[in-house]
């Protein structure tokens, strides 16, 4: 979550949704995203909404917060049944933070219990959180695995010490084995995240991060160029001269990299940033971001889209906590996108993912400028250019993911 929120228009007191939300809604899952604020301690790179203080006043107590949650999510299922849209039992459910498995484990599955009780959780449900290494024990990820977790996001980040403590991390390198190891014996699935571009980080660093996360065999990795963002405390550092950014053909050259080790090892790309050994290691909550699903963000700061509308929550937690003691919703504002909005946004997200963006989905201006696109390496021929007509897909190649921004202003020009 950014530190500054859009601005957008006014959201109703009580959630209330449009008519428009129910328009293609049979045709969409229904997923929940629950945002947990809390760390041991802030990351000088990190602008998430997240918060050290364990005590945070009312409902915003790292003590409170499963319940005060819990009244967003029967919120939640109020609203969406009032909105009319058909009953759907919840396909993904996603606890990210912040760092999720600072609550006990029994609170996490508290908040799984109150989606569940809510809609239902469909057949073979995904359900994710987001941990950090030292905040897992086999007991405790045995425990998570019984209350219906199915999956585990381990913030790696990096295998290098050096590269660690600049990411302000806490966590041991040498323990990352060992948690993916426990998360698998629990029946788990397990993703590794990875960070790369961090300043003083060498092309060797990168490498030895990749083949560490490898090692353990993992099927699923995620691998995000460090983005410095303002206010934080990695950006003051870089703005006194503290820390030099590496340049975009140092980040190009990561990302390559990452592509082809990972590639090699038998994880394949099926979006930008994301690798996974089978369809079935996918992460299936992201992927309904990038479909453009439906998914109610629980938690300050949270966003939401339903149907075309997108709603994001008041960030402090004391805030959040109050208006839902006083029976509100804690939206802090909205926007209905319009068609124009709509055609952009499944055109960005839709070019990132390997599945490929049906030329259909194109308008004739954008269809007719994919040639060039091959011509310029950045798409692949195969399906964008041969096969039946309405079956053609645009796919990026690895030098269309690098410049795939580019790729979308073109298509949308």
């Amino acid at each position: 979550m950014s530190p500054a929120l859009p601005e957008g228009d006014a959201a109703p007191a009580d959630g209330a949704l449009p008519a428009s939300v129910l328009a293609g809604a049979p045709s969409r899952d229904l997923g929940v995203y629950v945002h947990v604020p809390f760390c041991r301690v802030r990351c000088g790179y990190c602008d998430f909404n997240t918060y050290t203080a364990p005590e945070l006043g009312g409902g915003a107590s790292q003590a409170a917060y499963a319940a005060t949650a819990q009244a967003e999510i029967a919120l939640a299922a109020d609203v969406l049944a009032r909105s009319g849209l058909p009953e759907r039992p919840v396909s993904t459910v996603f606890v990210g933070g912040g760092t999720p498995t600072l609550l006990p484990v029994a609170d996490l599955a508290a908040l799984l219990g109150g989606v569940r009780d809510a809609w239902g959780l469909a057949p073979g449900a995904e359900v994710t959180t987001e941990a950090n290494p030292d905040s897992v024990t086999p007991a405790s990820l045995a425990a998570l695995a019984a209350a219906g977790f199915t999956r585990v996001s381990f913030g790696m980040q990096s295998a290098v010490p050096h590269v660690l403590a600049t990411l302000e991390r806490t966590h041991d390198p040498a323990r990352i084995p060992d948690v993916v190891r426990w998360a698998r014996e629990a029946g788990l699935r397990v993703s590794l995240d990875l960070i790369y571009g961090t300043p003083g980080e060498s092309l060797d660093d990168w490498r030895a991060s990749l083949e560490a996360a490898l090692a353990t065999g993992v099927d699923h990795v995620s691998a995000y160029a460090l983005v410095v963002e303002p206010g934080t405390r990695m950006a003051v550092s870089v703005r006194r001269g503290e820390l030099t950014l590496p340049d975009e053909d140092d980040q190009a050259a990561k990302y390559e990299l990452a592509d082809e080790l990972l590639t090699a090892a038998g994880l394949h790309w099926y979006e930008v940033s994301n690798w996974a050994r089978t369809p079935g290691d996918a992460c299936r909550h992201n992927l309904a971001y990038w479909r453009g699903d439906d998914w109610w963000g629980v938690g300050p700061g949270a966003h939401s889209h339903v149907g075309g509308v997108r709603w994001w929550n008041v960030k402090h937690p004391r805030a959040y906590a109050d208006r839902l003691a006083a029976g509100l919703s804690p939206a802090a504002g909205r926007e209905v996108l319009d068609e124009e909005a709509a055609r952009l946004e499944h055109l960005l997200l839709g070019v990132r993912l390997a599945e490929g963006l049906p030329l259909a989905d194109l308008g004739a201006d954008g269809r007719r400028r994919v040639a060039g696109l091959v011509a310029d390496g950045l798409v692949d021929p195969a399906g964008a250019l041969t096969g039946d007509a309405g079956g053609r897909v645009l796919r990026l190649t690895r030098r269309g993911r690098l410049l795939a921004d580019a790729v979308v202003r073109t298509l949308a020009a």
